[in-house]
């Protein structure tokens, strides 16, 4: 789900650096060293200190003898220090080292906090949005190198370049929007921003918060709230709203910040996953970090994106190369789809994708592939099988298919000759893409039924004013949020992503 948006130019190289530089030379030595070391050296300072400390000792007669202290000879010092680094050695890769982030992830809070009501019970009572995000546990091992780090500023992510007002309007224009699509999105927006919680994130059981119920059919994960905050903040994004501009950034802003104050270190990496999503969830917020890097350059951002998309490597199947629901487990297209949209976002965004990790993903395609890649299977290949079909040929052409392959060619016109469904958004988000990347008659057939479905089922009045549902699929579980994130997003097809094919930028292959 790479993106393209243009937002207010992060803080210069020089100013970064100053400010780090000032502010890192406060105790600095005793904040990131480890504990052992700093007690190695306090002990030895007080050593040296006694050792050239004279006591006065009186008997008198008025004569006096100086008593000297000296430490004791060390005959052989490099020994006896390279005996003690191996005792302490174990200990030193247990300790924390800080890394601050920016003050765009650690500042985040809300102008006008949401109030829950005092009968919610405390398991489903939402925790307070936390002021300041450590990631210490990972930091080190998962920033980009300092060659990246030298010119991330300099650098903007291609992928989500149509997002911004002038490029928004021309695309939306060239490719199929209208007055009526842009007014749904607008609507959808309004209503994922009235769901919000108090706490920044976003829950598919949305009966919490300030929506107290008032929606019908809402979703029963409520133990998959990192991947709702995710899926809830892509819309926006996908509109050209950051953290740092637009109608919605404090919206934005407390969404990041539920993200970054929930990634667990696991493996020297940062893992969303969770009881009610799985890798989806991990999926879903790679994306949305990276894009939301891709975006703004914001410094306080490329840790954590970095940090999500180390943990798709790590998490990847080593023999087949695929995902599945937990890490480093047999893979599904489904879940595969997710990994591979992060994976590209955070290759647009000019963070690191190990090169291992896509020719994995490819070997995968490859397994579940039918009639050479026409058609995709869930877990084995599989002929005709419309959803994960659309979800393979979106991930090939993402991983380097031309448009004129043959088999991308031969599924395009079987998704064309099915045509948008009227309940399976899920289908419908992977396909409307392929389409319209690939262009031509069939996508002018699809944008006109595809749109203007959309915009005639919008939910036009009352408490529920903006949003969507669908019933069956994944919306049976996930409900009225989930099925809401999906069509807003189809609806931002325009301008979501940038064309694959005859856009340099967008059309840069994987490194292989």
């Amino acid at each position: 789900m790479s993106q393209n948006l243009t937002a207010d130019p992060a803080e210069s190289e020089e100013e970064y650096y100053e400010e780090s530089i000032h502010d890192g030379h406060r105790f600095v030595f005793f904040t990131a060293a480890p504990s052992w070391l700093v007690s190695l050296v306090v002990h030895m300072v007080l050593l040296v200190i006694l050792g050239m400390w004279t006591l006065s000792v009186d008997d008198g007669s008025g004569d006096v003898n100086q008593l000297v202290v000296a430490p004791p000879a060390i005959e052989e010092p490099i020994d006896e220090v390279e005996e003690l680094e191996e005792m302490v050695k174990p200990e030193v890769s247990t300790e924390e080292v800080v890394v601050t982030p920016s003050p765009i992830v650690s500042d985040m809070v809300f102008d006008t906090p949401v109030e829950v009501t005092e009968e919610v019970t405390l398991a489903n009572d939402i925790e307070a949005a936390a002021v300041s995000v450590m990631l210490s546990d990972f930091g080190p091992t998962t920033a980009p190198r300092n060659d990246l780090l030298a010119t991330v500023g300099a650098m903007a992510g291609h992928g989500v370049d149509g997002r911004g007002v002038k490029a928004r309007a021309q695309m939306i224009s060239k490719y199929g929007g209208n007055e009526s699509s842009e007014a749904a999105v607008a609507a959808a927006l309004r209503w994922l921003a009235e769901h919000q919680y108090p706490d920044g994130g976003w829950s598919y059981d949305h009966t919490l918060g300030r929506c107290q119920g008032r929606c019908a059919n809402t979703g029963e994960m409520d133990t998959a709230r990192n991947a709702a905050t995710a899926m809830a903040l892509l819309p926006f994004l996908g509109a050209g709203h950051t953290h740092l501009e637009g109608e919605y950034k404090e919206t934005v802003r407390g969404g990041l910040q539920y993200l970054v104050a929930h990634i667990k270190n696991d493996h020297g990496a940062g893992s969303f996953h969770e009881a009610g999503g799985s890798m989806y969830s991990h999926g879903l917020a790679t994306i949305c970090l990276c894009e939301a890097y891709a975006m703004t350059q914001d410094r306080g951002l490329l840790i954590p994106a970095q940090a999500s998309l180390n943990f798709v490597s790590y998490a990847q199947d080593p023999v087949g190369g695929g995902w599945g629901y937990s890490a480093r487990s047999a893979g599904d297209t489904s879940i595969v789809g997710w990994q591979i949209m992060g994976l590209k976002s955070g290759h647009m965004g000019y963070l690191q994708v190990p090169p291992n990790t896509v020719r994995g993903a490819m070997k995968f395609l490859d397994s579940v592939q039918a009639e050479s890649g026409a058609y995709y299977g869930y877990r084995d290949p599989a002929a005709k099988r419309p959803a994960t079909t659309a979800v393979g040929l979106l991930c090939r052409m993402y991983l380097g298919w031309k448009k004129e392959e043959p088999a991308l060619q031969r599924g395009v016109e079987f998704l064309a000759s099915r045509g948008p469904s009227k309940t399976d958004m899920y289908y419908n988000y992977y396909a409307t893409q392929v389409v319209k990347h690939v262009g031509g008659e069939n996508w002018d057939k699809w944008n006109v039924q595809m749109r203007d479905y959309l915009v005639s089922v919008q939910d036009k009045d009352g408490h529920q004013k903006g949003s969507f549902h669908f019933g069956g699929g994944h919306a049976s579980r996930a409900g009225r949020l989930y099925s809401t994130c999906m069509a807003t997003m189809i609806l931002e097809v325009y301008y979501r992503h940038m064309p694959i094919y005859g856009n340099k930028a967008a059309e840069e292959e994987f490194p292989l």
